[in-house]
């Protein structure tokens, strides 16, 4: 049981990357005052955790409307989060990516901060949504399992908030160097979690 949080846990930081958030969240936010950077950082989660709870428990039963059958799915999901790993890895990383997204909206609203860019691709990234239907797929993991996993992504994104709440302190320990090099490295692992899940669809799927 260890062993599953563990790696629903490593999986799940990967994909939603709190640290990679840090450096997207002080350039939105630098021109505002702390209190409020704080409401930003708070109805980023708040936003973001709803999107994903969202998926997690009505990600499969929206596919099983659709009639695509999850082995499908889990094998698409691992292809996109391969390529999702793949550019953590080779491309820009995720703070270099979302800076440059974001250039035109340093002045929108607070709430315009806090769905987009933070909110929606930085912490509930495609990655994440796909990756919570996975890990809480009906017909492979019981209700106290999907609870358990539930949790694991409210303990991520608790963390995730927590950094953006001390995120000056953070950036000035580590740096925009030291986020990327976090990303890439998350990334490995992500690819490797990616390829098991590829494969596993595409065995399931002709079984």
């Amino acid at each position: 049981m260890l062993g599953i949080i563990i790696t629903q846990f490593v999986v799940l930081w990967a994909v939603i990357d709190p640290i990679g958030s840090v450096p997207v969240y002080l350039s939105q936010t630098q021109h505002l005052t702390l209190k409020q950077r704080r409401k930003v950082a708070l109805k980023a989660v708040a936003i973001a955790s709803g999107v994903l709870i969202f998926f997690l428990v009505a990600g499969q039963l929206l596919l099983e409307a659709m009639q695509i059958p999850l082995p499908a799915f889990q094998a698409a999901g691992g292809l996109v989060l391969l390529l999702f790993a793949l550019t953590m890895i080779f491309g820009e990383s995720k703070p270099e990516q979302e800076q440059k997204l974001t250039q035109d909206i340093s002045h929108s609203e607070l709430a315009d901060l806090a769905v987009y860019p933070l909110a929606i691709p930085s912490i509930a990234s495609p990655g994440a949504m796909m990756a919570v239907v996975m890990l809480t797929d009906n017909h492979r993991y019981s209700v106290v399992d999907q609870a358990i996993t539930a949790g694991v992504m409210v303990a991520v994104l608790f963390v995730s908030l927590l950094l953006l709440l001390s995120a000056t302190t953070i950036q000035k320990w580590i740096g925009n160097i030291g986020a990327a090099i976090i990303s890439r490295v998350m990334g490995l692992i992500l690819a490797a979690v990616a390829v098991n899940n590829l494969l596993q669809g595409i065995k399931d799927f002709y079984i």
